[in-house]
């Protein structure tokens, strides 16, 4: 298929600026698209006259223009959690036959608002639209161990520590841990914390901004599942939650 070449050209230009290279000069430009600087000059100044490049005043300079955030910002205004998550949900639990979940913070609770069923699952107590604690459940440390201190701080206030089952973290203290470990490895388990008999893992899911949009997870009966399935679960999962992730626009310099 053929390409306008004019066209090609003024997106090559867009493609210079990243987050090391915010401004060049013109002579610049022009050296690094290997074009003669006349011609490089009516490219910028159409992109320009759309709002694509600004010039400074003083330095003569060109940067990216904000027609670009207000686009971008479309974007991520359209682009709706649940549905680009889905897919992923669905690959992951059909590759090993497990329930896969998708979970979002809602004060001091997560909730789920999305889930596949798996094959091989044995596990109905989920639906959605339930809510689960963040202390005993893997999808709520994940949501609770990337949030900023001041954050965390004023979510763990009053926060109850209700005991579920004899694997169960009781105390503010042990739950931190918890969530350093989380941040370290990059997934939080439900070692039977909620069930007995269930063991969970979830991965967190990054938003352009680099922070988490939510939690996905894998569940999983102890009796069906061992540590060595387990472990290739979890690969499995990181794999789905970078690639929905990379879909909403996260970039891994934000962590």
């Amino acid at each position: 298929m053929p390409i306008i070449q004019a066209l090609d050209r003024a997106l090559r230009i867009l493609d210079l600026f990243d987050e090391q290279t915010r401004e060049l000069k013109i002579t610049e430009i022009s050296s690094r698209m290997q074009l003669h600087k006349s011609t490089v000059h009516s490219l910028l100044r159409t992109l320009q006259m759309h709002g694509y490049i600004a010039q400074d005043e003083q330095s003569g300079k060109y940067r990216l223009g904000m027609a670009l955030v207000e686009k971008g910002q479309q974007l991520l205004r359209g682009m709706d959690l649940r549905e680009v998550a889905r897919p992923h949900l669905e690959a992951l639990a059909e590759a090993k036959g497990q329930t896969t979940h998708l979970v979002i913070l809602d004060g001091a609770e997560g909730v789920y608002i999305d889930k596949v069923e798996g094959t091989r699952a044995a596990i109905r107590y989920s639906r959605i639209g339930r809510r689960v604690p963040l202390h005993s459940s893997a999808v709520g440390k994940v949501l609770a161990a990337y949030l900023g201190t001041p954050q965390l701080q004023q979510l763990l206030e009053g926060y109850n520590y209700a005991v579920r089952t004899t694997h169960t973290i009781d105390s503010e203290a042990a739950f931190l841990r918890e969530l350093e470990q989380v941040r370290a490895d990059g997934v939080g388990y439900d070692r039977e914390e909620n069930e007995p008999g269930v063991r969970c893992a979830a991965a967190p899911i990054f938003n352009h901004n680099g922070r988490v949009a939510a939690a996905m997870s894998i569940s999983t009966m102890v009796a069906h599942v061992g540590d060595e399935e387990l472990t290739e679960l979890v690969q499995l999962l990181k794999q789905e939650t970078a690639a929905i992730s990379r879909k909403l626009g996260h970039r891994e310099e934000f962590l």
